[in-house]
């Protein structure tokens, strides 16, 4: 009869061998860099972040404290929520928002050229065709806000083109005193 093998009993903390130095500075360097990765990049990642937050609504207060158009493209966002697709070569791009608890408007302008006021009245969901000559769309009120003079004498021509809420309504005059290169004033009104 064979008696089962007897394993050793464990050391007990007094009898492990003793920690080498170098093993033991190893160790520290392994921890002290494991607990720079686990608190520094979260901390690092925080401090980007809250820069990027404050420059957005620096950039925001700075938009919307701007009183009157502002010589520059909205943004793409702003563009597609208020279906105001201005075409691409477009210049003289200037835009200014309103908005309150009720409605937002987005007020656009700029000049393009012939196949760029066709390109944006087909996008915009209208033609050529709708637009009626001597006819401003863009109410005085909108005319006040945005600063815009339609004097006699020039070639206005004007359309609304209606969607189905909640999308936007959009009024458009464009002045067609120079047909190759029209000038298009859009007011694109929503309410949430």
């Amino acid at each position: 009869m064979t008696v089962p093998h007897q394993s050793t009993p464990p050391r007990t903390p007094q009898e492990r061998l003793p920690e080498d130095r170098r093993h033991m500075i190893r160790r520290r360097w392994l921890t002290a860099v494991i607990i720079v990765l686990l608190v520094g990049i979260p901390a690092g990642y925080l401090v980007i972040s809250a820069g990027q937050s404050r420059d957005s609504g620096r950039d925001k207060e700075r938009e919307s404290s701007a009183a009157g158009l502002q010589a520059n493209w909205p943004s793409l966002m702003k563009r597609r929520v208020f279906e105001v697709p201005i075409p691409a070569g477009a210049w003289g791009v200037a835009y200014y928002e309103t908005s309150n608890w009720k409605t937002s408007r987005l007020y656009v302008q700029f000049t393009t050229t012939a196949t760029g006021l066709d390109v944006f009245l087909a996008e915009s969901g209208t033609s050529r065709a709708a637009l009626t000559p001597g006819r401003v769309t863009v109410g005085e009120r909108d005319v006040e806000i945005a600063g815009w003079r339609f004097v006699e004498g020039m070639r206005w021509s004007g359309t609304t083109v209606t969607r189905e809420k909640p999308r936007p309504h959009t009024d458009i005059t464009v002045d067609l005193t120079d047909p190759a290169f029209p000038r298009v004033y859009a007011v694109s009104t929503t309410s949430p």
